[in-house]
C-alpha cells in the first residue's frame, strides 16, 4: 500500500505538471481548454466553475455533459486509469465542427500551436529543476567532488573489482561500502589509499557493509610495480550528501538536470537502435510495475531519493514527449510543422486517424510491458510471457 501510493503521488506530480503546461499555455494564447483530466477514460467524477461570475463550482458525475452555457468552462476530472492525464483543448482535432471558432486550437497560428505543444515538455523540465535544487539544499547522495561541500558522513563505495587481485581473492564485491581499515572508521578516500599503502607489508583488517550487514576481511595489499604503492585492487566511488546554498543549488539542479537529459536522450537512441536492427528492448525497459515498484523502494531510502527519482522519471517523460511519435507532443508538432511548410496540409481525419492509432499502440506496449513487470517482480505471469513472447 505504501508503494502504491507513493506512486501514485509521484505520477500525479509529474502528470499534472507536465498537463498544467499545456492549460496555462493554452489559456495564455485564448484557447478554450473543456477538460483538465488526471487519469485516462472512462471519466469517475468531475469538477467545473460554472459561469457568470459566480463562484459556484458543479459536480459532474460519469460521461456528463455540459448544460447549455457550461462549455467554456474547463472540467476537472478523475478517471478510471490512473496511468497519465490529458487536457482537452477546444478544436484539438482540426475535423470537429469547433475547427473554425477563434478560441480553438486549430484556429490559432503555428507558432501557437508550438509553444502549447511544447509547454508540457518545458513544464517537466521546470519541475525536474525544482526537485533537484531542493535536493541540493537538504543535501543529495553524489559523488563527492574535490572542495563540494559534504553533509556529514561519506561513504566509499566499490565501483569495480579487479580480477585476481586481493580484495577479489578476500571476497570484496561490487556496491560494498567500505566503513572502516585498521583502526580507521568511516575513511575518506584519501586517508584509505595512506592507510593501506603505510601496512602493504602486513594484514589488513577492512570492514565492509553488504545489505545492512557488517562484515570484516582480511586483505594483504599487493605492491603496484607502476607507482611502488600498496592497493587491495578495487575501483572507489566516495559519495555523500552533497549540500549547497540556495543560489549554488538551483544552478546545480539546472546543470545536473541538463546531463540527466543527455544520458535520457542516449538511452532512448540505444533503444531504438536495439529495436531498430533486431537486437529487441532490453530488461531494463520498465513499465508502470516496474517504476512503481522502484518509486517505492526509492521512498523506503529516503526523501532526497525519492527526490532524485522524481526528478529522473520527469525528464524521462519530457524526452518521451517530445519524440515525433504520433499521439505524443512531438509527434502532434511534427504535423503542424509539416502542415505549416507543404501548401496542401494532411487531412484532419487521417491526421486524427494516425494520432488515434499510434495512442492504442501505445497503450498496448504499456500493457505489454507491464505484464512483463509482473513477470519480473511478481512470476505470476513468467510462463503466460513465455509463452507468447
Amino acid at each position: 500500500m505504501f508503494t502504491l501510493l507513493v506512486f501514485l503521488a509521484v505520477l500525479a506530480a509529474l502528470v499534472l505538471s507536465h498537463e498544467w503546461g499545456h492549460f496555462i499555455v493554452a489559456r495564455s494564447q485564448g484557447i478554450t481548454v473543456q477538460e483538465f483530466g488526471f487519469g485516462f477514460p472512462p471519466r469517475l467524477f468531475g469538477i467545473r466553475r460554472l459561469p457568470g461570475g459566480v463562484k459556484r463550482w458543479k459536480i459532474v458525475w460519469g460521461r456528463g455533459a455540459p448544460a447549455e452555457g457550461e462549455a467554456a468552462s474547463t472540467l476537472y476530472s478523475i478517471n478510471l486509469i490512473p496511468l497519465g492525464g490529458f487536457v482537452r483543448i477546444k478544436g484539438e482535432n482540426a475535423d470537429s465542427g469547433e475547427a473554425l471558432d477563434s478560441d480553438s486550437f486549430s484556429a490559432k497560428k503555428a507558432w501557437q500551436k508550438a509553444i502549447v505543444l511544447l509547454a508540457g515538455v518545458a513544464m517537466n523540465a521546470v519541475l525536474a529543476v525544482i526537485l533537484l535544487s531542493v535536493g541540493f539544499m537538504v543535501g543529495f547522495p553524489s559523488v563527492v567532488e574535490p572542495g563540494a561541500p559534504v553533509s556529514g558522513a561519506t561513504d566509499l563505495r566499490v565501483i569495480q573489482v579487479l580480477a585476481g587481485k586481493p580484495a577479489s581473492v578476500a571476497g570484496v564485491a561490487v556496491g560494498d561500502v567500505i566503513v572502516g581499515v585498521g583502526a580507521l572508521e568511516h575513511p575518506r578516500l584519501a586517508d584509505l589509499q595512506k592507510y593501506i599503502d603505510a601496512h602493504r607489508d602486513e594484514e589488513v583488517p577492512v570492514a565492509v557493509e553488504r545489505n545492512g550487514e557488517r562484515i570484516v576481511k582480511k586483505i594483504h595489499p599487493a605492491i603496484y610495480a607502476d607507482t611502488g604503492r600498496g592497493g587491495i585492487g578495487v575501483a572507489l566511488v566516495e559519495t555523500g550528501l552533497v549540500k549547497y546554498p540556495w543560489p549554488q543549488a538551483i544552478y546545480q539542479g539546472v546543470m545536473t538536470a541538463g546531463l540527466y537529459i543527455k544520458e535520457i536522450v542516449f538511452a532512448f537512441g540505444y533503444l531504438i537502435k536495439g529495436i531498430v536492427i533486431g537486437a529487441g528492448v532490453t530488461g531494463a525497459v520498465s513499465g508502470p510495475v516496474g517504476v512503481a515498484v522502484m518509486t517505492g523502494e526509492a521512498a523506503r531510502m529516503g526523501i532526497v531519493y525519492l527526490l532524485q527519482f522524481a526528478a529522473l522519471l520527469s525528464l524521462n517523460l519530457a524526452v518521451l514527449n517530445i519524440l515525433p511519435i504520433p499521439a505524443l507532443d512531438g509527434g502532434r508538432l511534427l504535423f503542424v510543422i509539416f502542415n505549416s511548410l507543404r501548401r496542401r496540409p494532411v487531412a484532419p481525419r487521417v491526421e486524427h486517424f494516425i494520432h488515434a492509432a499510434s495512442f492504442v499502440f501505445l497503450m498496448l506496449l504499456v500493457v505489454a510491458v507491464t505484464v512483463k513487470d509482473l513477470s519480473v517482480f511478481t512470476g505470476v505471469f513468467s510462463s503466460v510471457w513465455d509463452k507468447i513472447f
